[in-house]
């Protein structure tokens, strides 16, 4: 059985133009070649294409499903047309980016805009992950570029960083906790009896990070910074909380930062990419990262 694009070209062509005749001229070629492509696929796949009882030649049950169906094989090699063409010009055929639980991912959604009007073709493949899980799915590769990884990366090498910015913490405690009305500054005995919410590393790899938690001291886990923002609004445990992400609720009255004795320093939070990467795509996204109203917008 013999199914070629150029069979699913011509009987393309005959529907567009609602005859052999038109096909013919459409794709110019004699109209016998289109009747011979026509009956040569028949006899291939031993189907009935087109009835041809009638004054003009219809497709059959089979004829339409075979069409639909080439139609998406036609429209699947023009991509891998166009994708090979992509590589060739120096553009990535697909662009993984991981973006750290520190930045609501719509932030990045005016830069994807951006992209998309660029039409390089590349397709986008965003990721989230938390603290380490940044580093880690750039030296494992299962991203190509990391927006917000924090502190220093893992040894070895193999990429490049810029400084994308600084994230500033606070010790926060939902308004009807028991720890909003204690004297400040607090000391570690006082916090160690209540819950602490983590966000969980997101790493597969490298070893997990944390941060802010006290020995021994409870703590509940969950995915992301968001879930943790909304736990320790919900009153179920304390903990630390970037401030550029919660200060809408702290001008609300719904988390109340608290003064502590062990202040938590702010987190420096970079861009990092394969030091080996070196598409335009990429080249593209990191020219617009480098303007400092995209820094600024990411950590509003």
């Amino acid at each position: 059985m013999r199914l070629t694009i150029d069979s699913l070209i011509v009987l393309d062509s005959i529907d567009r133009h609602g005859s052999f005749a038109s096909a013919a001229e459409a794709l110019h070629r004699v109209p016998s070649a289109i009747t011979y492509s026509v009956q040569k696929l028949e006899e291939d796949l031993d189907i009935l294409i087109f009835d041809r009882s009638g004054h003009r030649a219809q497709l059959t049950e089979a004829g339409r499903e075979l069409l639909k169906e080439g139609r998406r094989l036609l429209q699947a090699a023009d991509e891998l047309v166009a994708r090979t063409k992509r590589v060739a010009s120096g553009y990535e055929v697909e662009l993984r980016i991981a973006v750290d639980s520190l930045i609501p991912i719509d932030r990045l959604f005016p830069l994807v805009d951006q992209f998309y009007r660029h039409s390089c073709g590349t397709r986008l493949k965003l990721l989230t992950e938390v603290y380490g899980g940044m580093w880690d799915a750039l030296v494992t590769q299962r991203a190509d570029l990391a927006i917000g990884a924090p502190g220093e990366g893992p040894p070895g090498g193999g990429y490049s960083t810029r400084p994308l910015g600084l994230v500033q913490w606070a010790f926060m405690v939902a308004r009807d906790h028991p720890l909003a009305s204690a004297p400040e500054p607090i000391p570690p005995e006082v916090i160690m009896p209540y819950r602490s919410i983590a966000a969980a590393d997101s790493s597969r790899s490298l070893p997990p990070r944390t941060s802010g938690l006290l020995s021994g001291q409870d703590v509940l886990t969950v995915p992301d910074m968001q879930s943790k923002i909304a736990c320790q609004r919900a009153g179920l445990g304390v903990g630390y909380l970037p401030l550029h992400l919660t200060r809408q609720d702290v001008i609300d009255g719904k988390l109340v930062i608290k003064q502590v004795v062990e202040v938590r320093n702010g987190t420096p939070l970079f861009l990092a990419w394969s030091t080996q990467h070196r598409g335009e795509a990429m080249a593209w996204l990191l020219n617009r990262l480098d303007e400092a109203n995209w820094r600024e917008n990411l950590l509003a």
